[in-house]
């Protein structure tokens, strides 16, 4: 029996590519998205969209400019969007009932912020227990002054690899 699964992209939103404070290699990043989108589509694999929500005057502040999916790679007619406001994708959403009525078993995951609610909703996934494969090249975020964009990506790849399965997006078939 094949598992049913489900490719899921995480707060890929305007605001995230801000001129004034990019995500890393966000261009990169939409490129991959964009490939694995297209294999998703072309398998039948069901996507999901998650889309962060904030307060009045943020970024991501409902129904604003910022808030809306990147157009690179924007949600179609038959695609689920899931709107939440924490990090984690599951809490007080209703991502769960849709996936268990979909009949959905596994989840593919990919977008930003790598170290919060990419981080928070794998191991949430994995708690709810779904098989959960990242794609490891397919997430990102931004540099601290104690960490660069990439130290934060590698580090949360090796500590993820205890919650999900990581492939590189090349790897992902749809």
């Amino acid at each position: 029996m094949t598992t049913k699964k489900a490719l899921l992209i995480i707060d890929v939103q305007l605001a995230m590519f801000d001129e004034a404070a990019p995500v890393d290699q966000g261009e990169r990043l939409l490129e991959k998205l964009q490939t694995v989108i297209s294999r998703a589509r072309v398998s039948g694999t069901p996507i999901v969209y998650i889309q962060h929500n904030e307060g009045p005057g943020t970024p991501l502040e409902s129904g604003t400019t910022g808030w809306e999916v990147h157009p690179a790679i924007r949600p179609e007619a038959h695609d689920l969007v899931i709107q939440k406001e924490t990090p984690d994708s599951f809490y007080r959403t209703p991502l769960k009932q849709e996936l268990d009525a979909r009949g959905i078993h596994e989840l593919i995951l990919a977008g930003i912020q790598t170290e919060i609610c990419v981080d928070t909703t794998c191991r949430s996934a994995f708690s709810h227990g779904y098989n959960v494969t990242l794609l490891r090249d397919a997430h990102s975020t931004w540099s601290t002054d104690e960490l660069s964009a990439k130290q934060i990506i590698s580090h949360h790849n090796n500590v993820l690899r205890w919650f999900a399965e990581l492939k590189d997006s090349a790897d992902f078939e749809g």
